[in-house]
Protein backbone atom coordinates (compact mmCIF):
# COMPACT_ATOMS: atom_id res chain seq x y z
CA UNK A 1 0.00 0.00 0.00
CA UNK A 2 1.37 3.36 -1.05
CA UNK A 3 2.18 5.31 2.18
CA UNK A 4 -0.03 9.22 1.95
CA UNK A 5 2.69 11.93 0.49
CA UNK A 6 3.18 14.38 3.97
CA UNK A 7 0.72 17.02 3.49
CA UNK A 8 3.43 19.94 3.69
CA UNK A 9 4.71 18.96 0.26
CA UNK A 10 3.49 20.79 -2.78
CA UNK A 11 1.48 18.14 -5.11
CA UNK A 12 0.71 18.97 -8.52
CA UNK A 13 -0.76 16.32 -11.13
CA UNK A 14 0.05 17.26 -15.01
CA UNK A 15 -2.30 15.84 -17.28
CA UNK A 16 -0.84 15.04 -20.82
CA UNK A 17 2.60 14.48 -19.21
CA UNK A 18 3.69 11.39 -21.92
CA UNK A 19 5.15 14.27 -24.12
CA UNK A 20 5.89 17.76 -24.82
CA UNK A 21 4.60 20.63 -22.91
CA UNK A 22 3.12 18.21 -20.49
CA UNK A 23 6.31 16.11 -20.19
CA UNK A 24 8.88 18.63 -19.58
CA UNK A 25 6.31 20.69 -17.16
CA UNK A 26 6.14 17.35 -14.66
CA UNK A 27 9.74 17.02 -14.57
CA UNK A 28 9.92 20.94 -14.15
CA UNK A 29 7.86 20.59 -11.04
CA UNK A 30 9.42 17.69 -9.88
CA UNK A 31 12.98 19.28 -10.47
CA UNK A 32 11.41 22.86 -8.25
CA UNK A 33 9.99 20.35 -5.05
CA UNK A 34 6.95 19.30 -6.23
CA UNK A 35 5.21 15.70 -5.69
CA UNK A 36 4.30 15.22 -9.35
CA UNK A 37 1.48 13.02 -10.55
CA UNK A 38 1.99 12.88 -14.31
CA UNK A 39 -1.63 11.54 -15.95
CA UNK A 40 -0.77 9.40 -19.48
CA UNK A 41 -3.81 7.52 -21.33
CA UNK A 42 -1.32 4.49 -21.23
CA UNK A 43 1.05 3.53 -19.50
CA UNK A 44 3.34 1.84 -22.88
CA UNK A 45 3.58 4.81 -24.26
CA UNK A 46 5.48 6.67 -20.98
CA UNK A 47 8.73 5.05 -21.81
CA UNK A 48 10.31 8.49 -22.34
CA UNK A 49 9.35 10.12 -19.91
CA UNK A 50 10.53 7.64 -17.70
CA UNK A 51 13.96 7.82 -18.82
CA UNK A 52 13.96 12.09 -18.75
CA UNK A 53 12.91 11.79 -15.45
CA UNK A 54 15.65 9.55 -14.31
CA UNK A 55 18.00 11.56 -16.13
CA UNK A 56 17.19 14.58 -14.38
CA UNK A 57 17.09 13.18 -10.71
CA UNK A 58 13.56 13.39 -9.85
CA UNK A 59 10.06 11.15 -10.10
CA UNK A 60 7.23 11.64 -11.76
CA UNK A 61 4.35 9.45 -10.35
CA UNK A 62 2.83 7.99 -13.31
CA UNK A 63 -1.59 7.65 -13.33
CA UNK A 64 -3.31 5.62 -16.27
CA UNK A 65 -6.39 8.36 -17.10
CA UNK A 66 -8.08 9.49 -20.00
CA UNK A 67 -9.18 12.96 -19.87
CA UNK A 68 -12.11 12.45 -22.93
CA UNK A 69 -13.60 9.61 -19.71
CA UNK A 70 -15.39 10.41 -16.92
CA UNK A 71 -15.05 7.27 -15.26
CA UNK A 72 -11.44 7.26 -16.47
CA UNK A 73 -10.94 10.49 -14.74
CA UNK A 74 -12.95 10.06 -11.59
CA UNK A 75 -10.86 6.41 -11.14
CA UNK A 76 -7.83 8.27 -11.97
CA UNK A 77 -8.29 11.41 -9.16
CA UNK A 78 -9.31 8.27 -6.77
CA UNK A 79 -5.75 6.59 -6.47
CA UNK A 80 -4.30 10.10 -6.48
CA UNK A 81 -6.33 11.99 -3.92
CA UNK A 82 -6.00 8.68 -1.88
CA UNK A 83 -2.17 8.62 -2.18
CA UNK A 84 -2.12 12.22 -0.97
CA UNK A 85 -4.74 12.46 2.03
CA UNK A 86 -7.16 13.98 -0.47
CA UNK A 87 -4.69 17.36 -1.20
CA UNK A 88 -3.78 18.30 -4.38
CA UNK A 89 -2.28 21.58 -4.71
CA UNK A 90 -1.56 22.60 -8.27
CA UNK A 91 -3.60 21.09 -10.93
CA UNK A 92 -2.02 21.76 -14.55
CA UNK A 93 -4.54 20.89 -17.63
CA UNK A 94 -2.41 20.51 -20.14
CA UNK A 95 -3.41 17.09 -22.11
CA UNK A 96 -4.91 18.16 -25.48
CA UNK A 97 -5.53 17.18 -29.06
CA UNK A 98 -4.87 18.97 -32.31
CA UNK A 99 -7.33 19.62 -35.43
CA UNK A 100 -7.06 21.05 -38.53
CA UNK A 101 -10.52 22.21 -40.59
CA UNK A 102 -12.22 25.09 -42.48
CA UNK A 103 -15.48 25.43 -40.94
CA UNK A 104 -17.26 24.60 -44.16
CA UNK A 105 -15.79 20.92 -44.02
CA UNK A 106 -15.45 19.98 -40.74
CA UNK A 107 -17.60 17.55 -39.26
CA UNK A 108 -19.65 18.64 -36.54
CA UNK A 109 -18.64 15.32 -34.53
CA UNK A 110 -15.41 16.50 -34.84
CA UNK A 111 -15.56 19.69 -32.96
CA UNK A 112 -17.73 17.70 -30.66
CA UNK A 113 -14.30 15.04 -30.33
CA UNK A 114 -12.03 17.72 -29.73
CA UNK A 115 -14.00 20.02 -27.40
CA UNK A 116 -14.19 16.74 -25.51
CA UNK A 117 -10.49 16.44 -24.94
CA UNK A 118 -9.33 20.42 -24.82
CA UNK A 119 -12.04 21.79 -23.09
CA UNK A 120 -14.44 19.23 -20.75
CA UNK A 121 -11.18 16.86 -20.30
CA UNK A 122 -10.16 20.58 -18.36
CA UNK A 123 -13.69 20.57 -16.74
CA UNK A 124 -13.29 16.92 -15.58
CA UNK A 125 -9.81 17.53 -13.66
CA UNK A 126 -10.52 20.76 -12.38
CA UNK A 127 -14.15 19.45 -10.85
CA UNK A 128 -12.07 16.44 -8.88
CA UNK A 129 -9.56 18.92 -7.08
CA UNK A 130 -11.59 22.21 -6.20
CA UNK A 131 -13.70 20.67 -3.81
CA UNK A 132 -11.13 19.97 -1.54
CA UNK A 133 -8.93 23.36 -2.95
CA UNK A 134 -11.92 25.23 -1.52
CA UNK A 135 -12.04 23.24 1.48
CA UNK A 136 -8.17 24.23 2.32
CA UNK A 137 -8.78 27.80 0.46
CA UNK A 138 -6.30 27.71 -1.44
CA UNK A 139 -4.63 26.09 -4.72
CA UNK A 140 -3.79 26.98 -8.34
CA UNK A 141 -5.85 25.58 -11.54
CA UNK A 142 -2.66 26.13 -14.63
CA UNK A 143 -4.67 25.74 -17.89
CA UNK A 144 -2.41 25.68 -20.89
CA UNK A 145 -4.43 26.68 -24.02
CA UNK A 146 -2.66 28.21 -27.06
CA UNK A 147 -1.76 31.35 -28.91
CA UNK A 148 -4.52 29.77 -30.84
CA UNK A 149 -6.96 30.73 -27.82
CA UNK A 150 -6.61 34.08 -28.59
CA UNK A 151 -6.34 34.56 -32.57
CA UNK A 152 -8.49 32.14 -35.07
CA UNK A 153 -5.55 30.22 -37.11
CA UNK A 154 -6.36 29.32 -41.02
CA UNK A 155 -7.85 25.91 -41.62
CA UNK A 156 -7.68 24.73 -37.64
CA UNK A 157 -11.13 25.58 -37.22
CA UNK A 158 -12.23 22.56 -34.06
CA UNK A 159 -8.83 23.21 -32.25
CA UNK A 160 -9.28 27.19 -32.42
CA UNK A 161 -12.96 26.90 -31.21
CA UNK A 162 -11.67 24.36 -28.36
CA UNK A 163 -8.93 26.74 -27.41
CA UNK A 164 -11.09 29.93 -26.89
CA UNK A 165 -13.78 28.10 -25.20
CA UNK A 166 -10.85 26.55 -22.60
CA UNK A 167 -9.88 30.27 -22.36
CA UNK A 168 -13.96 31.52 -21.70
CA UNK A 169 -13.62 28.49 -19.14
CA UNK A 170 -10.35 29.83 -17.12
CA UNK A 171 -11.52 33.72 -17.40
CA UNK A 172 -14.79 32.90 -15.69
CA UNK A 173 -13.37 30.28 -13.24
CA UNK A 174 -10.54 33.35 -12.04
CA UNK A 175 -13.42 35.13 -11.10
CA UNK A 176 -15.83 32.29 -9.77
CA UNK A 177 -12.95 30.63 -7.09
CA UNK A 178 -11.39 34.02 -6.02
CA UNK A 179 -13.00 34.04 -3.08
CA UNK A 180 -11.90 30.89 -2.19
CA UNK A 181 -8.19 31.74 -1.93
CA UNK A 182 -7.79 29.78 -5.62
CA UNK A 183 -6.17 31.57 -8.25
CA UNK A 184 -5.92 30.80 -11.98
CA UNK A 185 -3.45 30.90 -14.74
CA UNK A 186 -4.10 30.65 -18.03
CA UNK A 187 -0.72 29.50 -20.26
CA UNK A 188 -0.63 30.12 -23.77
CA UNK A 189 1.97 28.70 -25.41
CA UNK A 190 3.17 29.31 -29.49
CA UNK A 191 4.96 27.24 -31.05
CA UNK A 192 6.50 24.52 -28.99
CA UNK A 193 8.17 21.61 -29.54
CA UNK A 194 5.94 19.01 -29.36
CA UNK A 195 4.48 15.53 -31.26
CA UNK A 196 1.51 17.12 -31.44
CA UNK A 197 2.78 18.80 -34.50
CA UNK A 198 3.63 15.62 -36.38
CA UNK A 199 0.58 14.17 -35.51
CA UNK A 200 -1.54 17.08 -37.02
CA UNK A 201 -0.61 17.22 -40.76
CA UNK A 202 -4.26 16.49 -42.27
CA UNK A 203 -5.77 18.96 -44.62
CA UNK A 204 -9.61 17.58 -45.22
CA UNK A 205 -9.90 20.26 -47.90
CA UNK A 206 -12.71 18.53 -50.10
CA UNK A 207 -13.92 20.76 -52.02
CA UNK A 208 -10.42 22.02 -53.31
CA UNK A 209 -11.45 25.86 -52.36
CA UNK A 210 -9.46 26.14 -49.26
CA UNK A 211 -6.05 25.40 -50.31
CA UNK A 212 -4.59 28.80 -49.69
CA UNK A 213 -5.63 28.41 -46.14
CA UNK A 214 -3.90 25.05 -45.55
CA UNK A 215 -1.16 25.92 -47.39
CA UNK A 216 -0.86 29.47 -45.33
CA UNK A 217 -1.97 27.63 -42.20
CA UNK A 218 1.26 25.02 -42.97
CA UNK A 219 3.56 27.93 -43.26
CA UNK A 220 3.11 29.33 -40.51
CA UNK A 221 4.10 26.31 -38.64
CA UNK A 222 7.09 25.87 -40.67
CA UNK A 223 8.35 29.01 -40.14
CA UNK A 224 7.37 28.12 -36.15
CA UNK A 225 8.85 24.73 -36.18
CA UNK A 226 12.19 26.22 -37.24
CA UNK A 227 12.04 28.55 -34.34
CA UNK A 228 10.34 26.43 -31.43
CA UNK A 229 10.58 27.01 -28.48
CA UNK A 230 11.73 24.22 -25.88
CA UNK A 231 8.92 22.67 -24.07
CA UNK A 232 11.10 23.45 -20.99
CA UNK A 233 10.32 26.94 -21.08
CA UNK A 234 6.61 26.66 -21.33
CA UNK A 235 7.35 24.82 -17.61
CA UNK A 236 9.16 27.34 -15.84
CA UNK A 237 6.44 29.56 -17.41
CA UNK A 238 4.07 27.22 -15.82
CA UNK A 239 6.21 26.84 -12.45
CA UNK A 240 6.73 30.54 -12.47
CA UNK A 241 2.77 31.43 -12.69
CA UNK A 242 2.79 29.03 -9.32
CA UNK A 243 4.70 30.61 -7.26
CA UNK A 244 4.59 34.32 -7.82
CA UNK A 245 3.66 36.19 -5.57
CA UNK A 246 2.35 38.65 -8.23
CA UNK A 247 0.21 36.53 -10.15
CA UNK A 248 -1.12 37.33 -13.46
CA UNK A 249 -4.18 35.33 -15.44
CA UNK A 250 -2.19 35.61 -18.58
CA UNK A 251 1.32 33.78 -19.45
CA UNK A 252 1.94 33.87 -23.59
CA UNK A 253 5.45 31.86 -23.88
CA UNK A 254 7.41 30.26 -26.91
CA UNK A 255 7.67 31.38 -30.74
CA UNK A 256 4.85 33.28 -32.07
CA UNK A 257 2.77 33.78 -28.75
CA UNK A 258 3.03 37.34 -27.75
CA UNK A 259 3.78 38.83 -31.37
CA UNK A 260 0.50 37.39 -32.55
CA UNK A 261 -1.39 38.10 -29.42
CA UNK A 262 -0.74 41.58 -29.61
CA UNK A 263 -0.75 41.87 -33.49
CA UNK A 264 -4.35 40.55 -33.48
CA UNK A 265 -5.18 43.13 -30.27
CA UNK A 266 -3.37 45.74 -32.52
CA UNK A 267 -5.79 45.33 -35.63
CA UNK A 268 -9.11 46.07 -36.51
CA UNK A 269 -11.80 43.62 -37.40
CA UNK A 270 -12.31 44.78 -40.30
CA UNK A 271 -8.25 44.83 -40.89
CA UNK A 272 -8.44 41.24 -39.56
CA UNK A 273 -11.17 40.32 -42.24
CA UNK A 274 -9.12 41.86 -44.90
CA UNK A 275 -5.74 39.29 -44.50
CA UNK A 276 -8.15 36.63 -45.75
CA UNK A 277 -8.99 38.68 -49.20
CA UNK A 278 -5.45 38.52 -50.39
CA UNK A 279 -4.96 36.42 -53.12
CA UNK A 280 -1.26 36.29 -53.79
CA UNK A 281 0.71 34.17 -50.94
CA UNK A 282 3.61 36.31 -51.00
CA UNK A 283 1.56 39.38 -50.40
CA UNK A 284 -0.18 37.44 -47.38
CA UNK A 285 2.90 36.79 -46.13
CA UNK A 286 4.51 40.07 -46.57
CA UNK A 287 1.10 41.34 -44.87
CA UNK A 288 1.39 38.79 -42.23
CA UNK A 289 4.75 40.27 -41.35
CA UNK A 290 3.68 44.18 -41.06
CA UNK A 291 1.39 43.30 -38.88
CA UNK A 292 3.24 40.38 -36.90
CA UNK A 293 6.21 40.82 -36.83
CA UNK A 294 6.88 37.44 -37.91
CA UNK A 295 8.76 36.07 -40.87
CA UNK A 296 6.62 32.97 -42.71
Amino acid sequence: MTEPVHATTPIAVVTGANSGIGRATAIHLAGQGFVVYGTVRSLDKAAKLGVMAEHAGVEVKLIELDVASDDSVAAGFARILTETDGVVDVLVNNAGVGGNAVAEECPPQMYLDIMNVNLCGAVRCQQQVLPGMRERRRGTIVNITSVVGKIAALAQSPYVTSKWALEGLSEGLAQEVAPFGIRVAIVEPGVTKSAIFAKNIDAPNQSGAYDAAYRRMFQMYAAGLANATDPFEVGKVVHHAITTDQPQLRYPVSWGAKELIDGRAAMTDQQWVALGTIEDDDDYYHAFADRFGLQI
